[in-house]
């Protein structure tokens, strides 16, 4: 199979869909890969060390599109792109397609099979690929809001940590899944008091065992969010609802309770945002204040550090290209975790919380493939 790997174009966004070992891994498996000019430049790569393992460099996007058989990315294709998809491609990328309907009618339009990093399953029915950016995304929201709290930046003057004698910054981290555990690994490390409120009382005891009771854990409820965020200096979220919008869970009534320039930082934002004044934001702009509350909404955290979260992507998602690469969509057929990351097929929402997000018809995504290849 002939794979393209076109340069990312959403703003600030460095990451890569293959790394260069990744493609001698493609390579060795007898692929060819086609990687647009440049891609590589985010991570350090020059083209010459793509060449060197194995791929051969494309003069620009356009022909990476009109060549490949699959598509690897990292973000959602943007405007410019999915117009240039076709209907006989594989796209292999995150595409977060509830909250976005644009991006969802673009690939409907262009016919082909979108397989989605956010919905790939596991046997125990977690995201493998989406866990490697929910941890870097975990970590980064604890140093993004250790920023945000700063005076110039807006923010109340704390140090998340505090010093000897004066007391550190409390977290409030919404969710206690991978993205949640993460954050307050790293604001406990830093010293700040945190508090997790998550809807599940067994995973609640997996953290408070997993933290030796160094956090205060909480059932997640409107009032327990209500009393933690009053006195919280940061507030994450970091909900998930597999491939739906994320729930709004602080309003924006609820902001007038909260400390004067306190930091909000919505992890969820990929999926609409779990704060109901949350807007996507980007690196170069990524703080906007409402009701004296600083919102930190960065849709793609991850790319700020594109060599680590390239390498942890492409170790989670290279197993599964390969599938593809070496079967086609039959590898969906066979494995119903790869198949779960099939969101669009031949003009059809192939899953179930998309289409239900976006109140579009669904169809089974096994049935669309056996349709297509009778």
């Amino acid at each position: 199979m002939l794979l393209g790997v076109p340069k990312e174009i959403k703003t600030h966004e460095y990451r890569v869909g293959l790394t260069p070992g990744s493609v001698r891994e493609y390579v060795a498996r007898g692929h060819e890969v086609l990687v647009e000019t440049g891609a590589g430049l985010g991570i350090g790569a020059e083209d010459d060390v793509y060449r060197a393992a194995g791929a051969t460099i494309a003069s620009d996007a356009a022909e990476v599109f009109k060549r490949a058989e699959m598509v690897v990315k990292v973000k959602e294709p943007q405007p410019s792109e999915w117009v240039q998809l076709r209907a006989d491609q594989i796209l292999f990328t995150y595409l977060h397609l509830a909250p976005d309907p644009e991006q969802t009618k673009g690939l409907l339009a262009s016919g082909c099979h979108a397989i989605a990093y956010e919905t790939v399953t596991d046997r125990s029915g977690a995201l493998p690929l989406l866990a490697p950016m929910s941890e870097v995304a975990g970590r980064l929201a604890i140093e993004a809001a250790g920023s945000a709290l700063r005076r110039h930046a807006g923010g109340r003057g704390l140090l998340l940590g505090g010093v000897p004698g004066v007391a550190p910054a409390r977290v409030l981290v919404i969710g206690g899944g991978v993205v949640g555990t993460h954050a307050a690994r790293m604001a406990v490390g830093l010293g700040a008091e945190v508090t997790i409120v998550d809807r599940s009382v067994p995973r609640l005891r997996q953290l408070d065992e997993l933290f030796g009771g160094r956090v205060r854990t909480r059932m997640s409820t409107i009032d327990s969010i209500e009393e933690e965020l009053v006195d919280a200096d940061v507030t994450v979220g970091a909900v998930l609802v597999p491939g739906a919008s994320a729930p709004k869970l602080v309003s924006r009534a609820m902001l007038g309770r909260m400390k004067p320039r306190s930091v909000l930082v919505d992890v969820a934002i990929d999926q609409g945002g779990c704060f109901e004044t949350s807007r996507a934001t980007t690196h170069e702009n990524p703080t906007f204040e409402v009701d004296g509350v600083i919102h930190y909404c960065v849709a793609n955290m991850p790319g700020a550090v594109p060599l680590t979260s390239s390498q942890a992507l492409n170790n989670a998602t290279l197993p599964f290209g390969l599938a593809l690469a070496d079967k086609g969509l039959a590898a969906l057929d066979e494995d119903p975790h790869l198949l779960a990351g099939l969101n669009v097929s031949g003009g059809k929402v192939t899953n179930q919380a998309v289409a239900e997000a976006l109140g579009l018809s669904f169809e089974d995504g096994r049935d669309t493939i056996r349709k297509l290849a009778a």
